[in-house]
């Protein structure tokens, strides 16, 4: 099971850089690049909910779920 974080896509979308976001949700750049990279273990509601309203999306639109390549969930 993995979950895929697609903060680069929603970036790219919104013509926001890595800094500008991290500035407006109020979280340091280093944890920033640990949750888009894939890294972080965990995520706050409230700091998804303060992504979301930087990048006027949906959760959804962030999170994604894929299966094992081996059809194991």
């Amino acid at each position: 099971m993995a979950i895929i974080i697609n903060i680069d896509v929603m970036l790219a979308k919104r013509k926001m850089s890595v800094t500008e976001l991290a500035e407006r949700v109020g979280i340091t750049m280093a944890n920033l690049s640990i949750l888009k990279n894939g890294k972080a273990k965990a995520i706050r509601i409230s700091t998804l909910e303060a992504i979301c309203k930087a990048l006027d999306c949906q959760p959804g639109d962030i999170l994604e779920y894929r299966s094992d390549e081996d059809g194991t969930s």
